[in-house]
């Protein structure tokens, strides 16, 4: 409890840890005229909480939004064998008649169909809830953000230009620094779904080409995987650390955390910016480490590998992948484990310089709307 006194004679205003958000001016809220039954000696404040009704609600919808992320992917395992056993009684598994598109590359177990097994079909359904856990979580956060924006006056404040008003050179580095800072973030996600990871979005594709020079592998052209461009899909080279994630074996997940506290300022530098903003960074933080719990215990899938404890082979090809590769930023490269060299050979830097410059219209743009929205 925050504890503020006004001293009225002295017109001056004296408190016990008054939160930097709330703004006081003594002539104006404890002022005889305003307050009729102001006792003009003195008078007690009482504040009960640091956060607003607004505030409170953001803080809850962005701790659900992360709880149930995290708790949807420690038990996906269970969640997935339950809803494709529910899917085959159901009889919702193997039918002929539900296909993918013809050019969408489907994996080896179940080609083109959409539900070929109940592992696949719970797996299907799964995503679907994650994303609408997603949409209606994150979504009502960004309600109660905008709501405790409005509110709330930025310390920072960014016109259609992209310059920061009426502040010095120091402020304006600032900018510059944070808003490089969120394009390079951008610019790193954008560029894992150009490296293939198991704890990524995407899976490995190989042309008719690349196959054929490798000597070792043949494109059959009846195989499920190959589209009408020769392009095959082979999950197995997703466990090869390559590019990104001889860095980091979280390469799409961890920019957010530079991302969330470089747009924490730049949206406005305010308490509900940080909630939300700041919040999504640690998400990605303790969410990126449950994964490798789950790993490092042999608790169950993470990322685009569903069945590590069924198949010894995915097992062990997972488990080597987190042996050569680290979860801190360049931590397998400063301990040996990974050269710097191929790091810089391998990455993808066209993705990365075209993700980086469209990250930087992206920022720009996200804050213009914020602005607006708040306005």
């Amino acid at each position: 409890m925050t504890i503020i006194i006004v001293d009225y004679t002295n017109g001056f205003l004296s408190s016990f840890q008054l939160p930097k958000h709330v703004k006081v001016t003594p002539a104006e809220y404890f002022s005889p005229n305003s307050n009729p039954g102001y006792d003009s000696t003195s008078s007690l404040q009482m504040a009960s909480s640091p956060l607003t009704n607004d505030e409170a609600a953001l803080a809850f919808w962005v701790v659900a939004f992360a709880s149930s992320h995290i708790g949807m992917s420690a038990t996906r395992s269970f969640i997935i064998s339950t809803l494709g056993d529910m899917a085959s009684s159901l009889d919702l598994v193997g039918r002929e008649e539900w296909k993918l598109p013809d050019w969408w590359p489907g994996d080896s177990s179940g080609g083109d169909r959409l539900f070929p097994d109940a592992d696949t079909a719970g797996r299907q359904i799964y995503r679907a809830g994650y994303t609408a856990v997603s949409f209606v979580t994150l979504g009502s956060a960004f309600a109660a953000y905008l709501t405790a924006s409005s509110g709330a006056s930025a310390d920072v404040s960014v016109n259609t230009l992209g310059f920061v008003d009426d502040m010095g050179s120091d402020a304006r580095f600032l900018y510059s620094a944070y808003m490089g800072t969120a394009a390079l973030s951008f610019g790193a996600s954008i560029a894992s779904l150009f490296n293939a990871s198991p704890l990524g979005l995407m899976p490995n594709f190989e042309t008719q080409s690349s196959l054929s020079s490798s000597g070792d592998k043949q494109l059959l052209p009846d195989s499920p995987g190959d589209t009408l461009g020769g392009i095959r899909r082979d999950d197995s080279l997703k466990f090869t650390a390559r590019g990104l994630t001889r860095i980091t074996r979280h390469p799409l997940i961890l920019p957010v955390v530079p991302w969330g506290i470089a747009t924490s300022y730049l949206a406005g530098n305010r308490l509900c910016d940080y909630v939300l903003f700041g919040g999504l960074a640690m998400y990605a933080v303790a969410g990126c480490f449950a994964q490798d719990l789950r790993v490092i215990r042999e608790e169950g899938s993470v990322g685009t590998v569903f069945k590590p404890t069924d198949s010894a082979e995915e097992g062990q090809q997972l488990s080597g992948f987190f042996q050569v590769t680290s979860f801190l930023p360049f931590g397998a490269v400063l301990d040996g484990r990974q050269k710097l060299g191929d790091v810089a050979e391998e990455l993808p830097w066209l993705e990365f310089i075209v993700g980086t410059s469209l990250g930087w219209l992206l920022e720009k743009r996200i804050l213009q709307s914020l602005h607006e929205l708040t306005a």
